[in-house]
C-alpha cells in the first residue's frame, strides 16, 4: 500500500537520519512488510530503507525489534573482530528514534523502522548462475555459523510454530472447516497431496529426531532474494531478519533450495515449465556446506534432504490455506494468485521426491569435499 507524503514525512521525522522526504518510493517485492526508498539529503553519504512493519503479522513488534538489534550487533562485532570484511556493508545497520527505540508507532497504529540503503548491490528472485546460487549457499552458511554461539532461547519466537508442520496442517484443517469463502470444491486435488505427503512430513516432529537435532539460531526465511549481492555477484549481505529465531538448521537449507532449485517462478501457472536445476543445487550446496560444515553434526547434515521436501510442502499447505481463509497473509496480485501458488509448490514438491536420492548423493559428496579441504 503505498502511502502518502504527508505520513512518510511525520514517520521519518522521528528517526535520526537525513533522509529527502520527497524522494519516498515504495521499494522491493516483499508478501509481507511495505519498504520505501529515501534518499540522504546529503550527497555522498548513505540512502535509506523505510519499512511499514505488519504488526498483523509480527503482533509483538518490541520483542521483534530486540530479536533484531541482537543478532545485528552480534553479527557486527563477528566481523569487526575477525578483522575480515566490513560489517558496515555486510550487516543490516538500524537506524534508532529520537527516543533511542528501533521502531516508532505512528498515530495509525502502524510501527515503521529504518535502515542504512546498502547501495550497489542486488538480489535475484530466481537463481540465475551456479555463482549466484554458489554465493548464496555461502552467505546463509555464513550467517548460521556465525550465529552458532548464542545459546538457544535468547531469541523471542516472533511467529511461534513458524515451521511446524503439524501446526501448518492444524491451521488448514481449521480454514477447511470455516470455508469462509465458499472455495472449498476448488481444492479438492490439492487436498488430495496434502493428505498424500501427510505422514511423511512429520520428520522433524518425531521424539527420536528432535532429541538428536541441536536447535541454532537460524534465518528462517531463506530465499534467493533475501541476500544481497554485489555488482560481481558477490554475497554481501543477509537480509530481512525479522523471522531470525530459535530452528533447525534444515528449515534453512530447504527454503533456499525451495527458491534456487526450482526452473520457474514461485507461482507459475504453466507446471510444465517447473523443474529441477540440479547443477544450482549442488552449486548452492557446495557453498552452503563450505562456510557452516565446520558447526553442522551428522545429524544435522542428514535432516537437509528432509528439509528439502518439507518447506515446498509446507509452503504449499500455507498458501493453500491463505487462498481458503480469503487471501488474508500474503499479498495476491490478481484473483486466485494464492491458488496458483499453491498449485506451483506441490508441483516442486512432487519433483524433488522423485529426485530424492540423486540430491542426498550430492550432499553427501559436498561434505566428503569440505572434510578433505
Amino acid at each position: 500500500m503505498q502511502e502518502s507524503p504527508s505520513t512518510i514525512q511525520e514517520v521519518v521525522s522521528h528517526f535520526l537520519c537525513t533522509a529527502d522526504i520527497e524522494s519516498a518510493r515504495a521499494y522491493g517485492s516483499g508478501h509481507i512488510n511495505d519498504s520505501y526508498f529515501l534518499k540522504n539529503n546529503f550527497n555522498y553519504e548513505s540512502d535509506y530503507l523505510l519499512q511499514r512493519i505488519n504488526h498483523h503479522v509480527f503482533p509483538n513488534v518490541p520483542a521483534l525489534m530486540s530479536n533484531m538489534l541482537l543478532v545485528t550487533e552480534h553479527l557486527e562485532k563477528k566481523i569487526r573482530t575477525s578483522g575480515i570484511g566490513n560489517p558496515a556493508k555486510e550487516v543490516m545497520t538500524l537506524i534508532p528514534t529520537d527516543t533511542g527505540a528501533y521502531f516508532y508507532q505512528d498515530s495509525e497504529g502502524d510501527y515503521w523502522r529504518m535502515f542504512v540503503f546498502l547501495s550497489d548491490t542486488r538480489s535475484y528472485d530466481q537463481v540465475r548462475s551456479e555463482k549466484q546460487a554458489y554465493q548464496g549457499g555461502r552467505a546463509f552458511g555464513k550467517f548460521q555459523a556465525m550465529l552458532s554461539d548464542i545459546p538457544p532461547g535468547k531469541l523471542y519466537p516472533v511467529i511461534p510454530d513458524f515451521h511446524n508442520v503439524q501446526f501448518r496442517l492444524a491451521q488448514l484443517n481449521e480454514a477447511i472447516a470455516a470455508d469462509a469463502r465458499g472455495r472449498l470444491q476448488e481444492v479438492g486435488p490439492e487436498l488430495e497431496l496434502v493428505r498424500r505427503y501427510e505422514t511423511s512430513m512429520q520428520y522433524f516432529q518425531q521424539p527420536e529426531i528432535k532429541a538428536g537435532l541441536p536447535v541454532r539460531v537460524t534465518h528462517n526465511d531463506t530465499k534467493f532474494n533475501n541476500v544481497l549481492l554485489d555488482q560481481n555477484d558477490e554475497a554481501q549481505c543477509v537480509i530481512d531478519l525479522e523471522t531470525v529465531m530459535d530452528g533447525y538448521v534444515a528449515y534453512d537449507f530447504g527454503d533456499a533450495i525451495r527458491t534456487i532449485i526450482n526452473t520457474a517462478a514461485e507461482d507459475e501457472a504453466d507446471r510444465s515449465k517447473i523443474q529441477l536445476n540440479i547443477p544450482l543445487f549442488q552449486a548452492y550446496t557446495q557453498g552452503y556446506l563450505e562456510a557452516a560444515g565446520s558447526f553442522l553434526t551428522a545429524a544435522e547434515i542428514h535432516s537437509l534432504m528432509q528439509g528439502v521436501l518439507l518447506l515446498p510442502y509446507m509452503q504449499s499447505v500455507r498458501f493453500l490455506t491463505d487462498y481458503l481463509n480469503g487471501d488474508t497473509y500474503y499479498k495476491t496480485q490478481f484473483e486466485g494468485h494464492n491458488l496458483q501458488r499453491t498449485r506451483a509448490q506441490f508441483q516442486l514438491v512432487q519433483m524433488l521426491d522423485a529426485n530424492r536420492g540423486e540430491m542426498e548423493a550430492i550432499i553427501q559428496d559436498g561434505i566428503r569435499s569440505y572434510k578433505t579441504v
